[in-house]
């Protein structure tokens, strides 16, 4: 979402006028999720999808009606009939998109600066009835403060369920009533980017950078030794600290939301960012090495006072049991270990002790 955001605010910078198309509603199977984009100007330029082909053109031919008649339109896409021109999916799902013009209001400007900051936010949108079709609120912050109005009679109702919705990092779409008329909110959460603290420039790491911002995470690299961060090896991270580890984690937000690796095989590295990894709420912790040199660095947190409970919560060998050896795909199965940890699965350890030194 901060892409197009970032997108968004070019495109107004030269007037341009701008649509935005949204999936808020998928039955069956649907190339891309409910929350889905494709923000389109009038000159022409698109950003972002809503089926990965499969119908952005008619989206874009309705935007621009969209901004010729400055009103909202609600889409609906199914199955396209084999050997046919018609406009359809390719698969057997159908989906409903709302096409806006984009507005440039409290609501907008809210989610915008709740995103930058990297704080939670939740918008709700009305799809029906059509008189009230594109009315929005949206929560933002910390606080989850309202922005907008819906109807002032149902702004209550409609924040709640975005709580309830945002507390799960979902989406969904519920039927409010007003006076008997039954409005048909689509609600759409929007947290913060997990955030992923490597330790360590080593090859599996310049591989795990790049994969891990391509599937969402908030990467920071950190080395101190600043002649193997040098040249682009590592230009997919999100930023690159030449600090010790704890100086940067003792000032990071070391929440449920965060994940700490450490690929180094360097106890002076390894042991301090273990122990403040440990004394966090982080969601993951991760540490290459074989079962006996982590047998070594639990002595040594043991001595530090941290028991069996605070040290099984350090995944070693680390990542999922893919069978691969090079560091590509070593940094693969770290992958896949942390997006499992994200969504609560379960995983077994990587490989043979030997393996990871």
């Amino acid at each position: 979402m901060k892409e197009l955001l970032a997108q968004i605010d070019a495109w107004l910078a030269r007037k341009e006028e701008i649509a935005v198309a949204t999936v808020v509603y998928i039955h069956g199977s649907a190339p891309r999720p409910e929350g889905a984009r494709l923000v389109v100007t009038r000159s022409g330029e698109m950003r972002g999808s809503v089926s990965g082909g499969c119908v952005e053109g008619d989206v874009y031919e309705r935007a621009m009606t969209v901004l010729d008649e400055g009103s909202p339109a609600l889409v609906s896409y199914g199955p396209a009939e084999p050997d046919s021109f018609e406009v359809g999916l390719s698969c057997d799902g159908e989906i409903e998109v709302l096409i806006e013009p984009h507005a440039e209001d409290v609501v907008f400007r809210g989610l915008r600066d709740a995103i930058a900051a990297g704080e939670p936010a939740a918008l709700a949108l009305v799809l029906d009835p059509p008189q009230r079709r594109g009315a929005r609120l949206a929560l933002v912050g910390k606080d989850s403060n309202i922005v907008g109005s819906i109807d002032t009679r149902i702004d209550e109702v409609v924040a709640e369920e975005a709580r309830e919705v945002l507390g799960r990092g979902t989406r969904t779409t519920r039927t409010i009533e007003l006076e008997g008329q039954p409005h048909r909110v689509f609600i759409e959460s929007f947290v913060p980017a997990p955030r992923l603290y490597v330790v360590g420039a080593t090859h599996i790491a310049e591989t795990l950078c790049r994969l891990a911002r391509e599937v969402g995470f908030e990467v920071c690299l950190i080395e101190p030794r600043t002649a193997f961060t040098r040249g682009e090896r590592f230009a997919a991270a999100h930023e690159i600290r030449s600090d010790w580890p704890v100086d940067v984690l003792d000032g990071a937000r070391l929440d449920g939301g965060a994940y700490i690796l450490t690929l180094t095989h360097d106890s002076k590295f390894d042991i301090p960012t273990l122990a403040r990894a440990l004394r966090s709420d982080v969601r993951y912790i991760g540490a290459l090495g074989s079962r006996g040199t982590h047998e070594k660095r639990k002595t040594a947190l043991r001595e530090q006072g941290f028991g069996e409970a605070d040290l099984a919560r350090i995944h070693t060998p680390v990542g999922l049991d893919l069978g691969g050896r090079s560091p590509q795909e070593i940094a693969l199965a770290i992958l896949a270990e942390m997006v499992a940890a994200r969504y609560a699965r379960t995983g077994v350890s990587l490989n043979r002790p030997s393996e990871q030194g």
